[in-house]
């Protein structure tokens, strides 16, 4: 499902005294498939020392809701230049707060009219970033902005890819077929 990037060291996060790496979910919400300006901003984070998964163009709000559960992320950032934010946005954050995560920031990126940035706000969504904007800003913000608590707890390590999973015992797949029985 998400490809999950990270530098291979720490020791940058643990001077600044944040206890661990900001862990940042990036999404592209909806049917929108332009995604280059999402994978540039989940880059800059990554470059920046974030532990960055980027979930893929086209995802749901309940497939966001679950990943950002499921990597215990700090951040979730939605990128979308589709227009359809206003459908999609409280969707997210309704599906957030029923599943008790209240305590992530929430971002959106994208072709945001201006009269749609307050509504925005009010939904919880608090940096609103548009074409242009620099990707230090975007980094600032998310460091100024993620809740320092978060940062004090441990989080279990990133899978590493490549890594073999093990087999799950099917009995209906051992079972001869019913070609082969006969």
């Amino acid at each position: 499902m998400a490809k999950t990037t990270q530098t291979p060291d720490s020791a940058e996060a643990t001077e600044r005294g944040e206890g661990r790496k900001i862990r940042v979910l990036v999404a592209k919400p909806g049917l929108d498939g332009h995604d280059r300006g999402a994978k540039v901003i989940a880059r800059a984070l990554r470059d920046a020392g974030m532990e960055v998964i980027y979930t893929g163009i086209r995802q749901t709000p309940q497939m966001i809701v679950e990943g950002a559960i499921q990597e215990d992320v700090d951040a979730i950032l939605m990128s979308i230049l589709s227009g359809a934010h206003m459908a999609i946005f409280p969707k997210v954050m309704e599906l957030l707060r029923a599943s008790g995560v209240d305590d992530v920031l929430v971002m959106a990126g994208g072709i945001l009219p201006d009269e749609d940035i307050p509504a925005i706000k009010a939904m919880g969504i608090r940096g609103n970033f548009g074409p242009g904007t620099p990707m230090s800003t975007i980094i600032e913000y998310v460091r100024a902005n993620v809740r320092p608590e978060r940062l004090s707890q441990d989080l279990p390590p990133l899978a590493a890819s490549g890594t073999p999973i093990e087999p799950v015992e099917d009995a209906a797949a051992n079972a001869p077929s019913q070609r082969q029985a006969e």
